[in-house]
């Protein structure tokens, strides 16, 4: 099995609507840039997505690092400031698709949102 995994920064407090759009973003960025066999497979088995929670920007960035380690693609999510946050402000990560066990070394031992 395989899934895609957006972590999203809980210190912010975004709204639901903001927290949805960066999402998005996080998601398409990430699978733009999968692999092709990941993206096939994914797509086969019903494209799993899993929204979790970090606590910061050092916590994102220590899971992008790891993630990165492990050759998981991943899109990390800077907001243009039109709305709620300053512009640049990086908002989220999103990770694979990869095999799920994969996938687990690194975040599995987040919550989800």
């Amino acid at each position: 099995m395989h899934k895609q995994v957006i972590i999203m920064r809980e210190d912010l407090g975004m709204s639901q609507g903001k927290l949805a759009v960066q999402c998005a973003h996080a998601s398409l960025g990430a699978y733009r840039k999968a692999k092709k066999k990941d993206l096939l497979k994914w797509q086969l088995e019903g494209e799993k997505k899993v929204v979790v929670l970090c606590n910061d920007l050092n916590e994102l960035k220590k899971i992008m690092k790891k993630a990165k380690s492990l050759g998981i693609n991943s899109y990390l999510v800077q907001d243009a400031g039109l709305t709620e946050l300053p512009p640049r402000t990086i908002t989220c990560l999103g990770l694979g698709p990869v095999r799920e066990e994969l996938m687990n070394k690194v975040t599995g031992g987040l919550k989800t949102v």
